[in-house]
């Protein structure tokens, strides 16, 4: 049943209405009178859907913290609740495949999907009425909106107000000592009796032994404190305790910035939040803090946040973010397959996506891992949901890797629905007329869909044995039948017309390729092979590489949908190394940190000596000219801040923390430090070590920070993690924004560290 709070008195009653202590946090949010908001704070009755059968109610209501909704239903329990911040997208109607299949028995403008980051599962829901449909949409919209733009210090702010509000027991706005202890262990912080009550009477100005508004906000105050940054400050800025426009310089030149005065005046205007000290061009210590908490105090490089690299080079002088086996959600053998899937690594900057095309009922040919039970979906679905999403996040070419073992009929089909659904986004045909001695550009193909799969030779349409789908051998293996080799004997012309620029051959040897010399065709090869070829002809694959594209995949014994790393395949300058986007680890943070630059374009241009194929790049042992550049890398571990919890269902549990850098580079750059654990602290723990690296081949490095909670009898728990090419680093005092397994954000979470880059 689905209606206002009034219909649904069967379902158990939410959490009290009349919170305080959440409101100063909502007012950053700036959404409290907005109508939409007010609506959603009301709470509503919506219906969840899962399947034909699956539809059931419940209750969702936005907090009085005004980024976070409460969600429960009449047979669970335990409520749960979700972060405005975690959500990727709100969708209207009937844009998700559970709506697809199972949201038309309502109206379009009742349903709506919202999309998260990472792996959670989708929310999709219908409302009772059409109004109430688009103020959920709306005000969750607005929300995500207002709580990208919140800056590092307001997130701080709402995170510790948010657990003020859970510590408070009996919802009288007031803080106890009790109550206070509890927060503190909340909050990840292990204090003594003797010095948490030593900071409770200090804000307890009224001396009513219950911390009150203003007294709250003193202890937020307090809490909030940065130390180590306020030695920073009042380094550079001497005894009058303010920075001048020159002595804001030198900090400058110590971060390796831009140190002029127009500079420091434009950082004055945007972080000082003191309006006389912003018109005497001074910075205060909390404008200070604001700088340094901002993207311009990150590690990221924020220019790199756009595509700052040249688009021109042909196709192959380009790493390509690729995935491997894209529509499964789970594992290779049962899993579910979904276009969902499609979505996700689309929006997560993928720019070649596999199908696995089979012959299916009703003349329409389907996608699933074939000869085992993973669900099935239409391939005219997956290429629809392609066609909404592919240029979504990036505007450069996308390419679809199709792994064929339909007849001759279905691959027509195949061909009809890439042409009517796609339409002009779909190349049909030479950019020119003329076989090109070097593939067309990402700038050129912006917008463009383009078709990887086999094609005519000239001779007629039976293939030849050599020229089977490229990874059959992978499916015999997943399927435990080495004996079933699917092999497609006859190709569609239809179909075959489609492949313009991206031939699949099979691959017989360097030399082979290089007599032909062709740019446009393309072979696949297992991570076992791509290895062999790497140890053997480490030098030859580089060069391969610079005129054609190669696409790396998993072997099939990965059944779990585990990964390779695949930093020595981008080593050998293999452009699509596709992973299983599915299956959380270093290997995808390696992944997502490669393709964080560039403005996420799922595009990074290869260093120049790996273009050039007259250098001679050997990923194995580089030398002077071509590769090495010897740089040492200096990182201070400074401290961190707010760390979730490991176990967050024992209240009384605090994490140990430790600090582990990652370099993943040529085989001689690959190394890890660590710093020694603090005990029972997560809130701020304080490490001041200092963790030092050599890297040969800076063009090549990725930089990997892992925190983790140190255990001295089993392995230690995954905290949080954030991976960046070297060549974002930005040197300085700097945050590191910590993400979860699944690459979500763990906001506010930080690491703040000291960067020195140094040439050998």
């Amino acid at each position: 049943m689905i209606g206002t709070r009034s219909r649904g008195s069967e379902l158990p009653e939410p959490e009290p209405n009349h919170e305080k202590l959440a409101l100063k946090a909502f007012k950053k949010v700036g959404l409290r009178e907005d109508e939409d908001v007010k609506f959603m704070m009301t709470g509503s009755i919506l219906q969840k859907i899962k399947s034909r059968l699956w539809k059931k109610d419940r209750w969702m209501k936005l907090q009085e913290d005004g980024l976070s909704v409460w969600c429960e239903s009449k047979c669970r329990k335990k409520p749960c609740t979700f972060s405005v911040m975690d959500i990727r997208d709100v969708q209207e109607g009937h844009r998700s495949e559970v709506m697809k299949k199972h949201g038309h028995s309502f109206p379009e403008k009742r349903c709506f999907t919202i999309v998260f980051v990472g792996g959670r599962t989708n929310l999709d829901l219908v409302a009772a009425s059409e109004e109430e449909g688009r103020r959920w949409v709306q005000g969750l919209k607005k929300l995500r909106k207002k709580a990208e733009k919140m800056s590092q210090r307001e997130k701080i702010h709402h995170w510790i107000h948010e657990y003020l509000r859970k510590a408070d027991k009996n919802k009288d706005n007031k803080m106890s000592f009790k109550e206070i202890k509890n927060l503190l262990k909340m909050i990840n912080i292990e204090a003594s009796d003797e010095y948490a009550y030593q900071v409770f009477k200090q804000c307890d100005k009224s001396k009513t032994n219950k911390l009150e508004e203003q007294e709250i906000e003193e202890f937020c105050k307090f809490l909030m404190q940065r130390s180590e940054l306020e030695e920073i400050f009042n380094y550079y800025s001497g005894e009058d305790q303010i920075l001048t426009v020159s002595e804001m310089k030198n900090f400058l030149k110590e971060q390796n910035e831009i140190a002029t005065d127009e500079n420091v005046v434009a950082i004055i205007h945007k972080f000082e939040l003191n309006e006389t000290a912003k018109q005497n061009q001074l910075l205060t210590q909390d404008g200070f803090m604001m700088y340094l908490l901002s993207p311009d105090g990150d590690v990221f490089n924020s220019s790199h946040d756009q595509v700052f690299q040249d688009m021109t080079h042909p196709l192959s002088h380009y790493f390509i973010s690729s995935s491997h086996n894209t529509y499964l959600m789970e594992d290779q053998l049962g899993g579910p397959s979904s276009t969902e899937a499609y979505i996700r690594a689309l929006l997560r900057g993928c720019r070649c996506v596999e199908l696995d095309c089979w012959e299916g009922p009703n003349g329409e040919p389907i996608i699933y891992h074939g000869y085992t039970l993973t669900s099935k979906i239409l391939f005219k679905d997956v290429i629809t949901t392609i066609r909404d999403y592919a240029f979504t996040v990036s505007l450069y070419p996308v390419i679809l890797s199709l792994e064929n073992h339909c007849g001759v009929e279905q691959q027509t089909v195949m061909a009809r629905h890439l042409k009517e659904i796609l339409g002009d986004m779909l190349v049909t045909a030479l950019i020119d007329g003329k076989v090109p001695n070097e593939l067309p550009s990402p700038e050129k193909l912006k917008g463009k869909i383009l078709i990887k799969g086999k094609k005519f030779d000239g001779s007629g349409p039976t293939l030849d044995q050599e020229e089977a789908p490229e990874d059959y051998e992978e499916e015999s293996v997943n399927n435990g039948d080495k004996s079933r080799k699917e092999v497609v004997k006859e190709l569609s012309k239809e179909l075959s017309d489609l492949v313009v620029y991206c031939k699949a051959v099979h691959f017989c040897s360097f030399q082979d390729s290089s007599n032909k010399a062709c740019a446009c065709e393309l072979s696949s090869f297992s991570e076992n092979k791509a290895k062999k070829l790497i140890c053997e002809s480490g030098i030859t694959f580089v060069c391969y590489n610079a005129l054609q594209l190669s696409r790396i995949y998993p072997t099939g014994s990965r059944i779990d949908s585990s990964n390779y790393n695949p930093q020595e395949m981008w080593n050998a300058g293999c452009q699509l190394v596709a992973l299983n986007f599915q299956k959380p680890g270093m290997e995808m943070d390696l992944n997502k940190g490669k393709f964080r630059q560039n403005g996420r374009s799922g595009y990074i241009l290869k260093p120049g000596f790996m273009r050039d194929r007259s250098l001679q790049f050997d990923p194995s042992r580089p030398v002077p000219g071509s590769g090495l550049k010897k740089t040492q890398l200096i990182i201070d571990i400074i401290t961190a801040q707010q760390l979730p919890k490991v176990n967050k269902d024992k209240k009384n549990s605090i994490v140990d923390p430790l600090v582990r850098v990652e370099v993943y580079g040529v085989p001689d750059d690959n190394a890890t430090q660590k710093t020694s654990h603090v005990e029972n602290n997560g809130f701020n723990p304080v490490w001041n070590e200092v963790l030092r690296f050599t890297i040969s081949v800076p063009e090549l490095a990725l930089i990997r920070f892992v925190v983790e909670d140190y255990d001295a009898t089993t392995s230690n728990d995954f905290i949080g993690q954030f991976t960046l090419p070297f060549t974002s680093v930005r040197e300085g005092y700097r945050h590191v924004h910590l993400l979860s397994r699944d690459s979500a954000s763990l906001s506010p979470a930080t690491l703040f560290v000291r960067i020195r880059i140094k040439s050998v």
